[in-house]
């Protein structure tokens, strides 16, 4: 049973650095005033860290991954199996939002899935009108389209100042990944 009297919906976007982080952190948050989350990741098959993480908070935080992105270093689409890999874990979030044991829940790189063609705006729409009043949604992800933006109630875009990417650094564990 959700403990949230109202719950909104948040979008994270932008090309900056930081959109996963603050919606680990709104996690972090909930975990500490006793609220449950259910994290969906999409495009993320990697090891991330914070799958470490949450595993210490694993009363208050579930995190499951759905698809991979390996399709975009190869700068294909993805494939039929990737799509249904993608549908299924929105599907899941579905059924894990409807349950009542989450107040939070967050679809991690939905938006950019939709930009990658795994998910489309129709399905994300339909997702955000299934949910409760009581339950709090967050979005995240590049490219969101001005629909998404429209449906919700706090949008914050992280934009890209500087980044030490350009200067050929990679993916830190611990830091990016």
């Amino acid at each position: 049973m959700s403990k949230l009297s109202k719950g909104f919906i948040h979008i994270y976007t932008g090309n900056g650095k930081g959109k996963t982080t603050a919606a680990l952190g709104q996690a972090l948050r909930a975990a500490g005033a006793g609220l449950k989350t259910y994290i969906a990741q999409f495009m993320k098959e990697y090891p991330y860290s914070e799958l470490q993480s949450v595993k210490l908070l694993n009363e208050f935080i579930t995190i499951e991954q759905f698809c991979g992105d390996e399709f975009v270093y190869k700068k294909q689409l993805p494939d039929e199996s990737e799509i249904k890999k993608a549908i299924d874990g929105l599907n899941k979030a579905k059924i894990k939002m409807m349950s009542k044991d989450y107040d939070l829940i967050i679809l991690d790189e939905a938006i950019v899935s939709i930009y990658f063609k795994l998910l489309t705006v129709e399905q994300i729409i339909d997702f955000i009108n299934y949910k409760p009043a009581d339950v709090e949604l967050i979005l995240t992800g590049r490219y969101c389209p001005e629909i998404l933006i429209e449906k919700a109630d706090l949008v914050t875009e992280m934009k890209e100042i500087k980044h030490y990417y350009s200067k050929g650094v990679t993916s830190r564990k611990g830091i990016e990944s």
